[in-house]
C-alpha cells in the first residue's frame, strides 16, 4: 500500500486501507503558513463581559461557527411551554409524579387576574423560537425589562401570519404542516415576562439563552432601526436558498470506490476547521438505496483521539432516514446533485475521515470537502459530534424508563445542536404523542419540556405533510404509517451544559407494537472528552423495517366484511385499528358513527350447515360508544351491553350463547339504546369479528 508524504496543514492522499479500494484524489493541497491563523485566533479570542447588538443576534440566527464555541459560565437555554403541570419531581420522595400526563394545551406559570403568565425569565436574555398548534386572537403581550407597557401586545396569531413588523420574513416566520413557527430574536437586558388574555388559543412554546452575567444587550423594540431590518433581511436571504454554503475556503475532492469490507481514509492537518464537505452516490433502485446507506458508515476522529466522535450510517448522518429523502435545511440536506453538511468542524492537530463499507457491494463515492483556518484560539472551540442509535442509554428510573426515549446522553462540557429522528411504524396511527425533556448539568425536572413530538419539530396535529425549512423538516411520512423522519437544529437555541447532558422525547408506543425509533444527535464538546456511543453492527441498522403479520382470528367473521342488510342512520364502514395496538383480528373492525337511539343496523351472519353453534363475538369500547342491545334472527342476545371505557380497547372474546341455526342467511341485529352517562354522547359502535363455533 503507497501513501504520499504528509502535506501540512493539508488533506494527505487518502489511505486507501484495503488493496481492493481504488481512488482519485484531488484532495491534496500545498501547505500554508498557520501565522495568519494564529493571528486572527487571537483578537477573536479577547476576554471581557460581551456587549452584543440586535445585529449581533440577528447574525448568529446564520453563524454555524458560534455553536462550536464553549459555553461560559451561566449561558444557559431553556423553554416555557404549556406541557401539563401535573408532570413534576417530588423532592421529597426522589420520584417522577404525573410523567406521562398528556394534557399539554394550557399549562401556565399562573392566573393574575384574567392575564395568564405563560413565561418570566430574568435577563440577559433572548427569546429565539415561538411556536404554537393553535394561535388564536388573544392578545400575547411581552413585558421587558420591567416596562409597565409592553414590548410587543399583539393577537397570539400577530406573531405568526407575517402581517406585523419586524414579523414578517418567510424564512423566520411561517406556518409549516399547521405548526406555527416564529425565529425572529427578541432580546432584553434584565427581565420577561409574557402574558395572555384569555381566547389566546392552545399550545405555546418560547424557547430562550440566558447569557452570563455583564452580557449587554438591547431592549427589543418592534421599530427597527435600517440597519437591524438589513441584518433581519440578510438573514431571510440566507436562510431561503439552503444547499452548501457558499465559501472561499479552499475545496478539495476525490471519487473513490470502495469495496466489501473496505474503507476510504482521508487526514487533514490542523489546527484548522472543516467548513462543509459533501457526497454524492448512485443506486440500482429505491431498496439498493435503502440498503446501501445503511452499509456505508462515517467515522470522524478528531485530533488522534482512539475513538471517533462522529460514527453513524452515512445516510443518516445527513439528517434523514432511510435511503435519500430529498430535503434542503441550513446545516444539512440531501438535494438531487448530492448530500451536504455545513456544520463547523475545529480540530487541533488533525482531523481523519473514514468511510466503511460493511455491505456487499462495492460503492462509488464523489467526496468534496472544504477547510479553512481558525478564526478563534482552538482551546475556545469544542469537537463536533453525532452518534447514531436504537434504544441506547435508556433512564434507569423506572417510572422515566416506561415512557422517555433517550435521544443523547453525554458527560462533559458542549452544546446539543440537534436530533434527526427515524420512526418506523407499521401498524400506524399517531406515533409522536411525546413531549421533548432536557436535561442539563444534573437537572431532576428538566429545564426544557415540551408538548408532544410533532411540536418540538416544529409542526402540529401530527399532521404528515412533507416540509423542508432551515431549522426543521419532515422529510418522510407515510401517512404516519411506515417509515417517519423529521429533525430538528438548534443552530441559536442550542444548550450549553457544563457537566452532563440528556435528551429524551416521550415514547407512547412500546417496540413490541412494534414501533422503533432509531436517532442521531449532534453536538459539540469539549476537546479530550469522551461520549458513551459505540457503533452499531450493521445487522442491528438493517432488516427491522418489516411489514407487520396481520393477524386473523382463525374462523372468524370480520366485522368489516359482513353485509350490511339495513341501516336507519348513521355510516357503517371499516376502520383501521391498527394504530390503537394489536388486540383486533385483521387490525380493523366495523364501524358505525353518528347513529342516534334508536337506530338499527343489520348484518348477513352466513351459515354454511345447520345445527347448534356457540355464538362468540369482540367488540370495541370507547370514551365515544354508546349502549347497544344485540338480536339474532329477531332473539335478543342478552341485556343491552355499555361500550364505554376510557380508552379505545377491545372488549376480549364475548360468549353470547348456544343456538340453533338453520342453513342460509341469520340476522344480527344492533340497536342503539342509550349511553353511559360518563361517556361522549356521539353513540359509535365496533363490531370486530363473530365465530360460530
Amino acid at each position: 500500500m503507497k501513501r504520499a508524504a504528509r502535506v501540512p496543514t493539508g488533506w494527505d492522499v487518502p489511505t486507501i486501507s484495503h488493496p481492493h479500494s481504488s481512488g482519485r484524489n484531488r484532495w491534496a493541497r500545498p501547505a500554508l503558513p498557520m501565522l495568519l491563523s494564529l493571528l486572527v485566533a487571537g483578537v477573536a479570542g479577547a476576554a471581557g463581559p460581551q456587549k452584543l447588538t440586535y445585529v449581533d443576534l440577528v447574525q448568529r440566527l446564520t453563524d454555524l461557527e458560534y455553536p462550536a464555541t464553549l459555553p461560559a459560565l451561566g449561558e444557559t437555554c431553556a423553554q416555557w411551554s404549556s406541557y401539563d403541570r401535573r408532570s413534576r419531581y417530588d423532592e421529597a420522595t426522589g420520584q417522577y409524579v404525573g410523567w406521562d400526563a398528556n394534557g399539554d394545551g394550557n399549562g401556565v406559570i399562573r392566573k393574575e387576574g384574567d392575564q395568564l403568565v405563560f413565561a418570566e425569565m430574568e435577563g440577559p436574555g433572548c427569546i429565539w423560537r415561538m411556536w404554537s398548534a393553535r394561535p388564536e386572537q388573544g392578545r400575547i403581550r411581552i413585558y421587558l425589562d420591567g416596562a409597565t407597557e409592553p414590548a410587543v401586545d399583539l393577537p397570539f396569531r400577530g406573531y405568526f401570519d407575517g402581517q406585523n413588523e419586524p414579523f414578517t420574513r418567510p424564512a423566520l416566520v411561517y406556518t409549516v404542516a399547521r405548526g406555527w413557527n416564529n425565529y425572529t430574536p427578541i432580546p432584553y437586558q434584565k427581565s420577561c415576562k409574557i402574558v395572555a388574555e384569555p381566547k389566546w388559543g392552545a399550545y405555546f412554546q418560547f424557547v430562550y439563552t440566558t447569557f452570563p452575567k455583564g452580557t449587554q444587550v438591547p431592549t427589543f423594540q418592534r421599530q427597527l432601526s435600517a440597519a437591524e431590518n438589513a441584518a433581519l433581511d440578510e438573514a431571510n436571504r440566507i436562510l431561503s436558498q439552503g444547499g452548501p454554503a457558499p465559501s472561499d475556503a479552499e475545496r478539495a475532492e476525490a471519487t473513490v470506490t470502495i469495496e466489501p469490507g473496505d474503507r476510504f481514509d482521508a487526514t487533514l492537518d490542523g489546527p484548522r476547521a472543516l467548513t462543509g464537505w459533501g457526497v454524492n452516490i448512485r443506486f440500482e433502485d429505491r431498496e439498493d438505496e435503502m440498503q446501501a446507506l445503511r452499509d456505508l458508515v462515517l467515522q470522524i476522529t478528531w485530533d488522534h483521539e482512539d475513538k471517533p466522535a462522529v460514527w453513524a450510517p452515512l445516510g443518516d448522518f445527513f439528517g434523514t432516514a432511510p435511503g435519500v429523502n430529498l430535503y434542503r435545511s441550513f446545516p444539512l440536506g440531501m438535494t438531487k446533485d448530492g448530500y451536504y453538511c455545513n456544520w463547523y468542524m475545529p480540530f487541533a492537530t488533525a482531523a481523519k475521515f473514514e468511510f466503511i463499507n460493511e455491505g456487499d457491494k462495492p460503492r462509488t463515492l464523489d467526496l468534496w470537502a472544504a477547510h479553512a483556518p481558525l478564526r478563534r484560539p482552538v482551546e475556545q472551540l469544542g469537537r463536533f459530534h453525532a452518534k447514531w442509535h436504537r434504544d441506547a442509554f435508556l433512564p434507569d428510573d423506572p417510572v422515566r424508563r416506561k415512557i422517555d426515549w433517550t435521544m443523547l446522553k453525554t458527560e462533559g462540557r458542549g452544546r446539543f445542536c440537534g436530533v434527526m429522528l427515524h420512526v418506523w411504524n407499521p401498524r400506524g396511527g399517531w406515533w409522536g404523542e411525546g413531549d421533548e425533556k432536557f436535561f442539563v448539568d444534573g437537572e431532576k425536572f428538566p429545564s426544557t419540556i415540551g408538548t408532544g413530538s410533532e411540536d418540538y419539530f416544529g409542526y402540529a396535529w401530527c399532521d404528515p405533510t412533507l416540509f423542508e425549512r432551515p431549522y426543521h423538516n419532515q422529510t418522510i411520512s407515510m401517512n404516519n404509517k411506515g417509515h417517519i423522519s423529521v429533525n430538528r437544529w438548534h443552530v441559536t437555541d442550542n444548550i450549553p451544559f457544563q457537566k452532563s447532558f440528556e435528551a429524551a422525547i416521550e415514547k407512547y408506543y412500546p417496540n413490541r407494537k412494534p414501533t422503533l425509533y432509531a436517532a442521531i444527535a449532534y453536538w459539540y464538546q469539549a476537546a479530550g472528552q469522551k461520549d458513551p456511543y459505540e457503533p452499531v453492527p450493521a445487522a442491528e441498522r438493517k432488516g427491522y423495517w418489516v411489514p407487520v403479520e396481520i393477524a386473523r382470528v382463525k374462523g372468524a367473521l370480520e366485522g368489516e366484511e359482513l353485509k350490511i342488510l339495513r341501516r336507519t342512520g348513521g355510516k357503517a364502514a371499516p376502520q383501521d385499528m391498527s394504530g390503537f395496538g394489536d388486540a383486533w383480528s385483521n387490525e380493523s373492525h366495523l364501524w358505525w358513527t353518528g347513529a342516534k337511539p334508536g337506530d338499527i343496523l343489520e348484518l348477513a351472519v352466513p351459515v354454511q350447515k345447520a345445527g347448534t353453534y356457540r355464538l362468540k363475538m369482540q367488540l370495541t369500547k370507547a370514551i365515544d360508544y354508546g349502549i347497544v342491545q344485540l338480536s339474532l334472527d329477531g332473539k335478543k342476545l342478552g341485556e343491552p351491553m355499555d361500550l364505554f371505557n376510557r380508552g379505545v380497547v377491545a372488549t376480549g372474546v364475548l360468549d353470547m350463547g348456544a343456538h340453533e341455526l338453520s342453513q342460509g342467511q341469520r340476522v344480527l341485529k344492533v340497536e342503539i339504546v342509550g349511553a353511559n352517562e360518563q361517556a361522549v354522547k356521539s353513540y359509535m359502535f365496533g363490531l370486530d369479528y363473530l365465530k360460530l363455533e
